[in-house]
C-alpha cells in the first residue's frame, strides 16, 4: 500500500510503515515539509494513489463534500506519545491493512476501528 504520513503524526510512523513494506511517505519528505498545504496533500495523494494518514478532521470534511482524499486513516485517539501511536498500529496493522482493501476510510482509536465508504 501507498500512504502518505501528514504533519500532525510522527516521522517514526511512516518509517515503521516503510519497515514493514509499504511505500510511505511523510510531509517532511516533500519540499514543503510540514508546511504542505491540504490541497496538495490531497492532489499527490490522488496521483499516487497513496492512502492519507491524518488526525486532521478536515480530511474528513474534505472527503464528505468533495469525496477526496480517496482512501484515508484518520487518526482518532487526542494526544498520546509516540510510543503508545506506534504501538496502536502495530496490533491493528493487520486489520488495517485488510479493511482497506475495500474501505476508503478507517478511523483507528485506542478503542475501536471504525471504517466509512
Amino acid at each position: 500500500m501507498n500512504f502518505l504520513v501528514d504533519a500532525q503524526l510522527p516521522q517514526r510512523l511512516a518509517l515503521w510503515l516503510r519497515d514493514r513494506g509499504h511505500n510511505t511517505v511523510h510531509t517532511l519528505d516533500l519540499p514543503l515539509g510540514n508546511k504542505t498545504s491540504d490541497t496538495i496533500i490531497l492532489r499527490l495523494a490522488l496521483e499516487e494513489d497513496r492512502i492519507v494518514v491524518t488526525k486532521d478532521a478536515d480530511f474528513f470534511e474534505s472527503w464528505l463534500v468533495l469525496g477526496q482524499p480517496h482512501r484515508m486513516i484518520l487518526v482518532a485517539t487526542g494526544n498520546i506519545r509516540n510510543e503508545e501511536l506506534l504501538q496502536l498500529f502495530a496490533a491493528n496493522i493487520h486489520v488495517v491493512e485488510k479493511l482497506l482493501e475495500t474501505k476508503r476510510i478507517l478511523e483507528i482509536s485506542q478503542k475501536a476501528l471504525t471504517t466509512r465508504g
